[in-house]
């Protein structure tokens, strides 16, 4: 299966997720079904960032973007990370708000169902997208699958709490209120992931250090160079991209210093750390100039 289509088998689950809870939750007036719905329209940000930016990665750049077009995808994610944020606190503004409003007697059953039974779509989109991104090596993928699982257990607390309402009687009406502060703060931590990783790539930040070493390793394993130094990575649309000064013999040709960078390339862009995009420089080894950035 390729890593498009398990994304739209992911955009179509997460959709019918959304209205139908988000509906029976209107309907039976449970603000926690209400917010596992809107959990799961996060789960649609993923998906569609995931779909952007397989399909912009590939786009190659032109006249008006040199760098080409994977920006784009950052700041879809950063619009929808804010909208999120604004969603969750209503949320728990109404849950607050209404916490001491005489409750409309109305059974929980059906959503506390529909809450359970949405658990089980949700963990085998995890398994088979976590499968296709190690399997096509998409570190993005692979980050998504995990969201889908996030979604699975805001839905098991969903149902959790419903029970409680559904079992409980009116006594236990508060459940669903507490229940729908307690999903929201998931909402919150995917929002502003969304607004943190957006705002890390625009200002070009650095990865993870393991991940900074790991591309290191693949540089300096690479035949032929004898050095490097000046290495800068930075974050573009999920993925990443670099440029990096390396040394090599200065008795070798041309042809044969181009030949290290290649192979420097072709072995940074298949380390498994999500590189899309790598620029080498060759210099000889005894030379290594101030002006170079460090």
């Amino acid at each position: 299966m390729t890593p498009s289509r398990i994304t739209w088998i992911g955009i179509a689950i997460n959709v019918g997720l959304a209205a139908g809870k988000g509906a029976v939750g209107i309907v039976f007036r449970s603000q926690t079904l209400v917010a596992d719905g809107l959990h799961s329209v996060s789960d649609l940000v993923t998906d569609s960032a995931v779909l952007v930016g397989l399909r912009v990665s590939a786009k190659p750049a032109d006249s008006d973007h040199h760098y080409g077009h994977r920006r784009v995808t950052t700041l879809v994610t950063m619009f929808v990370g804010v909208a999120l944020l604004v969603t969750a606190s209503w949320i728990v503004y109404r849950a607050i708000a209404t916490y001491r409003a005489p409750h409309v007697p109305v059974s929980a059953i059906v959503p506390f169902w529909v809450a359970l039974c949405s658990i089980a779509p949700k963990e085998l989109l995890y398994r088979f997208t976590r499968a296709v991104g190690v399997e096509v090596g998409n570190a993005s993928l692979v980050a998504n699958a995990w969201h889908h699982r996030t979604d699975a257990f805001t839905s098991m607390a969903a149902a959790v709490g419903l029970a409680g309402v559904a079992f409980g009687g009116p006594t236990w009406a508060f459940l669903d209120h507490l229940t729908a502060v307690v999903l929201s703060s998931f909402l919150v931590v995917a929002a502003v992931r969304f607004i943190h990783g957006s705002l890390s790539e625009l200002i070009d930040a650095a990865p993870e250090a393991s991940i900074t070493r790991c591309i290191e390793d693949a540089i300096s394993e690479t035949r032929g160079v004898l050095g490097f130094h000046a290495l800068r990575v930075r974050k573009v649309g999920g993925s990443l991209a670099l440029d990096v000064h390396v040394q090599v013999d200065p008795q070798s040709t041309v042809v044969a210093g181009h030949d290290v960078a290649s192979d420097v390339k072709k072995r940074v862009l298949a380390c498994g750390c999500d590189v899309v995009e790598a620029v080498i420089h060759v210099e000889p080894a005894e030379s290594h100039s101030d002006d170079i950035p460090k």
